[in-house]
């Protein structure tokens, strides 16, 4: 094999690991001052110009804290908890493409780390390895506190996973392919985008990539009022970090996945003749729902865990299997059909997540709670 495609291999990969490590910094500031600013605080604002080196100082903290590991805890498994934790935060967006094809050197360069036929499977395999991370933190702590947060971690995670790939599900039906870069490809045209087609689709994967990640407010294994810190109780320093760097790291990641499936990618205007813009449209709409989601841990209570089980079981993946069919039938008839009845997908889609919704309110207010 030629040797520059290995060169190229890495220094894609080195760019996007030390991308995702910046970007976990800015996002902390991010969230800080966005959080501030919805709740009338001012925020970091010392540490540089306008608070921008306080990821930083935070960072320098966490390097020379000492780090506590209890005695009866299980040491390698304890050791590398945090490690299974961030890793695939890492790996899981190296199939994400960024950027259409570029001319560099003389050679045609993808923006991606790997364009694999089989992207979305790429995206479900490795999600699911982040859960061992967690539920073994808790264990290896032999703390029985981080026991709790760990074991509904991995309910919760194993729940929504079946949402998540269901969601996965609507947009390789409508992309008629795996391979992500197929599928952005496929969102070409005016309202092209998948979120135009189904929009329940779109915000089913986003509610479920909030819990996947352990987001407010379905962050139950870390509801500090209930379970001291969840898996993590028994952890400090680098290893804290190391899980802290993984929640945000993953953010930035399912953004970037949402805005792939559903939201057109790296397309936008002028991108065909300018395509270092790809990566321009890809920031805007990652920094977009990242606002989102912090939008929402400002905003919403945090609801019980039964509740929290209750909709990922009995709501939200009846609604996902509908929003499957709906869309697979919509395919068939604008196919074989009339290539209009495809408008039909969201309009009945549409229809269902209003009685889902009913269904929630009826439930909230017969059980009186939140």
């Amino acid at each position: 094999m030629d040797w520059t495609i290995w060169l190229e291999w890495a220094i894609k990969s080195l760019v996007l690991v030390f991308t995702l490590l910046i970007g976990f910094g800015y996002l902390t500031y991010y969230e800080r001052r966005f959080l501030a600013l919805l709740q009338s605080r001012l925020g970091p604002n010392r540490a540089g110009p306008q608070g921008l080196m306080q990821w930083m100082a935070d960072a320098v903290k966490l390097i020379f804290k000492e780090e506590l590991t209890p005695a009866s805890a299980y040491k390698l498994v304890f050791f590398l908890a945090p490690i299974l934790t961030m890793v695939p935060s890492i790996v899981i967006a190296a199939v994400i493409p960024w950027g259409p094809p570029v001319e560099l050197f003389g050679r045609t360069v993808t923006q991606s780390v790997a364009n694999i036929n089989v992207g979305v499977l790429f995206l479900m395999s490795i999600a699911s390895i982040a859960v061992y991370g967690i539920v073994l933190a808790g264990w290896s702590s032999n703390n029985k506190y981080a026991m709790m947060g760990g074991l509904r971690s991995s309910a919760q995670m194993i729940s929504y996973e079946l949402t998540l790939g269901l969601a996965f599900v609507v947009a390789i039906l409508l992309g008629n392919s795996m391979s992500l870069v197929e599928i952005v490809e496929a969102q070409r045209g005016p309202f092209g985008w998948f979120v135009f087609v189904q929009p329940v689709g779109a915000f089913i994967l986003w509610i479920a990539t909030i819990a996947e990640i352990n987001r407010h407010p379905f962050d139950m294994p870390e509801a500090e009022q209930e379970i001291v810190a969840g898996y993590h109780t028994e952890y400090s320093g680098m290893k804290f970090a190391l899980f802290f760097m993984a929640e945000y790291q993953k953010m930035i990641v399912v953004s970037a996945i949402l805005a792939t499936l559903f939201f057109g990618g790296y397309l936008g205007p002028g991108v065909d003749r300018w395509p270092w813009l790809g990566p321009i449209y890809m920031f805007l709409k990652i920094a977009f729902f990242l606002g989102v989601m912090i939008w929402v841990r400002a905003s919403w209570p945090r609801i019980r865990y039964h509740r929290l089980m209750d909709f990922g079981w009995k709501v939200l993946l009846p609604l996902t299997l509908a929003v499957v069919f709906i869309t697979a039938v919509g395919i068939l008839l604008a196919q074989d059909v009339n290539p209009w009845l495809k408008w039909l997908t969201p309009i009945l889609s549409l229809i269902a997540g209003w009685i889902a919704t009913l269904m929630v309110d009826r439930t909230i207010r017969r059980k009186n709670y939140a």
